[in-house]
Protein backbone atom coordinates (compact mmCIF):
# COMPACT_ATOMS: atom_id res chain seq x y z
CA UNK A 1 0.00 0.00 0.00
CA UNK A 2 1.08 3.39 -0.84
CA UNK A 3 -0.02 6.75 0.88
CA UNK A 4 -0.18 9.50 -1.50
CA UNK A 5 -0.63 13.05 -1.21
CA UNK A 6 -3.62 14.49 -2.61
CA UNK A 7 -4.38 18.28 -3.29
CA UNK A 8 -7.92 19.51 -3.34
CA UNK A 9 -10.09 18.17 -6.49
CA UNK A 10 -11.82 19.77 -9.37
CA UNK A 11 -15.13 19.08 -10.16
CA UNK A 12 -15.03 20.14 -13.64
CA UNK A 13 -11.38 18.04 -13.85
CA UNK A 14 -13.29 14.91 -13.19
CA UNK A 15 -15.97 14.70 -15.23
CA UNK A 16 -13.07 15.18 -17.63
CA UNK A 17 -11.20 12.33 -16.46
CA UNK A 18 -14.26 10.15 -15.82
CA UNK A 19 -14.73 10.60 -19.59
CA UNK A 20 -10.91 9.81 -20.46
CA UNK A 21 -11.56 6.81 -18.65
CA UNK A 22 -14.54 5.73 -20.21
CA UNK A 23 -13.27 6.75 -24.18
CA UNK A 24 -9.80 4.52 -22.97
CA UNK A 25 -11.78 1.36 -21.93
CA UNK A 26 -13.60 1.70 -24.87
CA UNK A 27 -10.64 2.07 -27.09
CA UNK A 28 -9.10 -0.88 -25.67
CA UNK A 29 -11.83 -2.80 -25.47
CA UNK A 30 -11.77 -3.09 -21.24
CA UNK A 31 -14.34 -3.03 -19.04
CA UNK A 32 -15.06 -1.36 -15.58
CA UNK A 33 -16.75 -2.67 -12.45
CA UNK A 34 -17.06 -0.43 -9.00
CA UNK A 35 -17.76 -1.56 -5.55
CA UNK A 36 -18.44 1.22 -3.50
CA UNK A 37 -18.91 1.61 0.10
CA UNK A 38 -18.32 5.62 1.43
CA UNK A 39 -18.51 7.01 -2.27
CA UNK A 40 -21.97 5.25 -2.35
CA UNK A 41 -22.55 4.74 -5.62
CA UNK A 42 -20.96 7.76 -7.21
CA UNK A 43 -18.42 6.23 -8.79
CA UNK A 44 -20.79 4.35 -11.25
CA UNK A 45 -22.98 7.98 -10.85
CA UNK A 46 -19.97 9.21 -12.89
CA UNK A 47 -19.31 6.52 -14.97
CA UNK A 48 -23.19 6.32 -16.48
CA UNK A 49 -23.11 10.48 -16.95
CA UNK A 50 -20.92 9.22 -19.65
CA UNK A 51 -22.11 9.11 -22.96
CA UNK A 52 -21.07 5.71 -24.58
CA UNK A 53 -20.66 4.02 -21.17
CA UNK A 54 -22.70 1.16 -21.45
CA UNK A 55 -19.60 0.02 -23.91
CA UNK A 56 -17.44 -0.23 -20.65
CA UNK A 57 -19.60 -0.60 -17.82
CA UNK A 58 -20.21 -3.90 -16.41
CA UNK A 59 -21.51 -3.49 -12.53
CA UNK A 60 -21.72 -0.92 -9.71
CA UNK A 61 -22.14 -2.21 -6.24
CA UNK A 62 -23.03 -0.50 -2.95
CA UNK A 63 -21.77 -2.50 -0.48
CA UNK A 64 -22.42 -0.38 2.27
CA UNK A 65 -22.86 -2.85 5.11
CA UNK A 66 -20.69 -5.81 6.44
CA UNK A 67 -23.11 -8.52 5.94
CA UNK A 68 -23.13 -7.77 2.02
CA UNK A 69 -19.73 -7.14 1.58
CA UNK A 70 -18.85 -10.75 3.31
CA UNK A 71 -21.83 -12.43 1.48
CA UNK A 72 -21.70 -10.79 -2.03
CA UNK A 73 -18.06 -10.07 -2.00
CA UNK A 74 -16.83 -12.58 -0.17
CA UNK A 75 -14.69 -10.48 2.04
CA UNK A 76 -14.07 -12.82 4.89
CA UNK A 77 -15.68 -11.65 7.70
CA UNK A 78 -12.13 -12.58 10.03
CA UNK A 79 -10.81 -10.24 7.67
CA UNK A 80 -13.42 -7.19 8.77
CA UNK A 81 -12.57 -8.25 12.39
CA UNK A 82 -8.85 -8.09 12.37
CA UNK A 83 -8.10 -5.45 10.34
CA UNK A 84 -11.52 -3.63 10.37
CA UNK A 85 -14.18 -2.70 7.19
CA UNK A 86 -11.85 0.82 6.87
CA UNK A 87 -8.58 -1.17 6.03
CA UNK A 88 -5.93 -1.89 3.02
CA UNK A 89 -6.97 -5.55 3.62
CA UNK A 90 -10.83 -5.20 3.03
CA UNK A 91 -10.29 -2.49 0.05
CA UNK A 92 -8.03 -5.45 -1.30
CA UNK A 93 -10.63 -8.15 -0.53
CA UNK A 94 -13.34 -6.28 -1.61
CA UNK A 95 -11.69 -5.55 -5.16
CA UNK A 96 -11.05 -9.30 -5.22
CA UNK A 97 -14.54 -10.29 -4.61
CA UNK A 98 -15.89 -7.70 -7.68
CA UNK A 99 -13.36 -9.29 -10.20
CA UNK A 100 -14.50 -12.49 -9.23
CA UNK A 101 -18.45 -11.69 -9.35
CA UNK A 102 -17.81 -9.48 -12.62
CA UNK A 103 -15.20 -10.38 -14.80
CA UNK A 104 -14.47 -6.72 -15.49
CA UNK A 105 -10.79 -5.83 -16.52
CA UNK A 106 -10.53 -2.94 -14.00
CA UNK A 107 -12.18 -3.14 -11.12
CA UNK A 108 -12.03 -0.42 -8.16
CA UNK A 109 -13.55 -0.76 -4.77
CA UNK A 110 -14.01 2.16 -1.94
CA UNK A 111 -14.02 2.01 1.88
CA UNK A 112 -13.64 4.64 4.06
CA UNK A 113 -14.91 6.89 6.61
CA UNK A 114 -16.41 10.12 4.97
CA UNK A 115 -17.36 11.93 7.98
CA UNK A 116 -18.57 14.31 9.19
CA UNK A 117 -18.71 11.70 12.32
CA UNK A 118 -17.23 8.11 12.61
CA UNK A 119 -13.72 9.07 12.89
CA UNK A 120 -11.13 7.98 15.45
CA UNK A 121 -7.33 9.87 16.21
CA UNK A 122 -6.38 6.30 14.45
CA UNK A 123 -8.67 6.65 12.16
CA UNK A 124 -9.60 10.00 11.16
CA UNK A 125 -12.44 11.29 9.04
CA UNK A 126 -10.91 11.03 5.54
CA UNK A 127 -9.25 7.98 5.61
CA UNK A 128 -10.36 6.22 2.34
CA UNK A 129 -8.66 3.11 0.58
CA UNK A 130 -9.30 2.62 -2.73
CA UNK A 131 -8.63 -1.15 -4.29
CA UNK A 132 -7.65 -1.59 -7.51
CA UNK A 133 -7.66 -5.14 -10.34
CA UNK A 134 -6.57 -3.10 -13.53
CA UNK A 135 -5.99 -6.11 -15.90
CA UNK A 136 -5.20 -8.12 -13.09
CA UNK A 137 -2.23 -5.98 -11.08
CA UNK A 138 -3.77 -5.93 -7.65
CA UNK A 139 -2.91 -2.75 -5.68
CA UNK A 140 -4.17 -0.63 -2.70
CA UNK A 141 -3.88 2.97 -2.25
CA UNK A 142 -4.91 5.53 0.93
CA UNK A 143 -5.47 8.95 -0.75
CA UNK A 144 -4.23 11.61 2.34
CA UNK A 145 -7.73 13.00 1.99
CA UNK A 146 -7.66 13.92 6.02
CA UNK A 147 -5.22 16.45 4.94
CA UNK A 148 -8.51 18.44 2.79
CA UNK A 149 -9.06 22.11 3.68
CA UNK A 150 -12.86 21.20 2.98
CA UNK A 151 -13.13 18.19 5.22
CA UNK A 152 -16.90 18.04 4.01
CA UNK A 153 -19.16 14.62 3.28
CA UNK A 154 -19.35 15.72 0.12
CA UNK A 155 -15.96 16.43 -0.71
CA UNK A 156 -13.87 13.68 0.82
CA UNK A 157 -16.11 11.53 -1.54
CA UNK A 158 -15.63 13.73 -4.99
CA UNK A 159 -11.98 13.88 -3.89
CA UNK A 160 -11.70 9.81 -3.41
CA UNK A 161 -13.78 9.32 -6.94
CA UNK A 162 -11.25 11.80 -8.57
CA UNK A 163 -8.19 9.69 -7.10
CA UNK A 164 -9.56 6.74 -8.05
CA UNK A 165 -10.37 7.74 -11.58
CA UNK A 166 -7.04 9.44 -11.90
CA UNK A 167 -4.95 6.37 -10.81
CA UNK A 168 -6.97 4.50 -13.29
CA UNK A 169 -6.57 7.06 -16.32
CA UNK A 170 -2.96 7.25 -15.63
CA UNK A 171 -2.27 3.04 -15.66
CA UNK A 172 -4.55 3.04 -18.80
CA UNK A 173 -2.61 5.49 -20.55
CA UNK A 174 0.80 4.15 -20.06
CA UNK A 175 -0.52 0.90 -21.14
CA UNK A 176 -2.22 2.19 -24.30
CA UNK A 177 1.84 3.66 -24.97
CA UNK A 178 3.23 0.15 -25.00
Amino acid sequence: MVSSKFSECDTEKLDKTVENVVKLLEREGLTIATAESCTGGLLSELITSVSGASAVFELGICTYSQRIKTEFLGVPAEVIQEFGVVSEETALSMVKGLKKRSGADVCVSVTGIAGPSGGTADTPVGTVYIGFDICGSQFVRLPELWKLSDMSRTNIRRCAAAYAFGTIEKILMEASKD
